[in-house]
């Protein structure tokens, strides 16, 4: 393959990256290239979208443009092969030239771009159109001292020795303070050194403080890829066991999957870290949440409800409704799974583009045409309980289908009842003709056997 000097990277059905258990994306810059200016033989990434990741940098191709063979795949570079970032130099040629960060990396013999590797290579990012190529390289900076990849030990001793630059008076606080005579405070110069002891003690205080946050911090990432790898285990264990005949062990496996979704997203689409691509990537993140919430309810949600389970799941980078709204309607442009609909009602839900109205209004046709419902009809509890979802989506379904002419409507002070419409099968000619076929047969019939 002519780009694997390059590691692949997964994306989702959405186009979002895969991301590793504890990785954070730091920045997003869309019309990037990535070439390797050394070697014009190795085939260059034009025009894609670049995730600056806590782990790697990766290259996404774009979807509303036409990539040769070649290079339609996701790439990666991991942070741990990069060996040194070059500063970029002003001059009057570059004033007139796309934007260029060059960073080293290590490679195999076969000139694989790796981890330790024997040899080194230099890529060139060129950043074109709106791309902010400042903030990407302060942020690369970061995100390569940091070391996050590294593992949870490296990290939280640097959590430890982060806020030690806070003070550096307590030494001299400490042997202050073990004095068994102390000064009075007299004149300007007593006041003065009364501020600094407090001062000095606002220091130590705000050290302890953020310490125990680092280690707070630390253990609840922990938690969260925990709970993400038991959420990933549970479900592979339930598409292996779909004919399991132990609902009881069924139920809490569902139950557990319910309390692992509320755990949250490891690296939620921020405007900080994507900028003028927040809603676009947004709309890809929210493609890919919502795919367990609409298989638990039947493949069909309520915009509100995943409004709650969404915003639930990012913790405290809450969005809007409005973000919300704008992240759903770009689905049209992408091509995912699931899609906006608004009922007559008005009434907005999201559901899988599987969950077709024609297989909605079959089911309910079957429903209404049993010779209870004939007699009775049905409520939106009842075919809520066919179709498999919530009864208020299930009353939008039966008005729907009654717009369509296949129900009738009964509102009485027990609620909603819908009926199959047998009015198509009457002759306006001969109104009390009775055919001995059809709908209109089988409802005299159920009558007749209720007596």
């Amino acid at each position: 393959m002519a780009g694997n000097w390059l590691l692949p990277a997964e994306t989702t059905t959405s186009g979002r990256p895969v991301l590793r258990p504890g990785e954070v994306e730091s920045s997003l810059q869309p019309s990037v290239d990535l070439v390797n200016e050394e070697n014009p033989n190795l085939p260059s990434f034009k025009s894609g979208l670049l995730i600056l990741t806590t782990y790697r940098i990766l290259w996404l191709p774009n979807p509303d443009s036409t990539p040769s063979p070649s290079t339609s795949a996701a790439v990666a570079v991991p942070l741990g092969a990069v060996t040194h970032i070059f500063q970029s130099k002003k001059s009057i040629k570059g004033m007139f030239a796309s934007p260029r960060v060059r960073f080293q990396v290590s490679v195999t013999t076969e000139g694989r771009v790796q981890e330790r590797g024997s040899k080194s290579m230099v890529i060139t990012l060129v950043f074109r159109g709106k791309s902010d190529p400042d903030s990407f390289v302060v942020k690369f900076w970061e995100a390569y001292r940091g070391r996050a990849w590294e593992g949870s030990v490296s990290a939280s001793a640097e959590g430890v020795e982060g806020p030690a630059f806070l003070g550096d008076g307590g030494g001299s606080s400490s042997s202050d303070t073990g004095l068994a005579l102390k000064m009075p405070v007299v004149g300007v110069s007593g006041i003065l050194r009364k501020e600094q002891e407090m001062w000095e003690s606002t220091d130590k205080s705000l050290q302890d403080a953020f310490q125990d946050l680092n280690a707070l911090m630390n253990k609840a990432k922990d938690m969260v890829m925990l709970a993400e790898k038991m959420r990933q285990k549970l479900l592979s264990g339930s598409n292996s066991q779909v004919n399991a005949t132990n609902d009881e062990e069924m139920g809490s496996k569902e139950e557990m999957q319910d309390w692992l979704l509320s755990v949250g997203i490891v690296s939620p689409v921020t405007k900080e870290s994507a900028g003028a691509l927040y809603h676009q990537q947004l709309s890809r993140q929210l493609a890919d949440f919502v795919k367990t919430p609409l298989e638990r309810a039947g493949g069909i949600m309520n915009l509100i409800d995943i409004y709650c389970l969404f915003n639930r799941a990012r913790g405290t980078e809450l969005i809007s409704p409005d973000d919300l709204l704008r992240a759903c309607s770009l689905w049209e442009k992408f091509n995912v799974p699931v899609m906006l609909k608004k009922f007559e009602s008005g009434v907005m839900v999201i559901q899988n583009k599987s969950h077709s109205d024609e297989e909605v209004f079959s089911r309910i046709r079957s429903l209404v045409q049993k010779p209870d419902a004939l007699q009775i009809g049905v409520s939106a509890t009842d075919a809520a309980r066919t179709l498999g979802i919530a009864p208020a989506m299930a009353k939008e379904h039966l008005l729907a289908a009654e717009s369509k002419g296949f129900l009738c409507r009964d509102v009485s002070p027990d609620g909603f009842r819908f009926y199959i419409n047998i009015f198509q099968d009457i002759d306006p000619n001969d109104e009390y003709l009775v055919k001995e076929y059809g709908v209109y047969d089988s409802w005299i019939r159920a009558a007749i056997a209720s007596r």
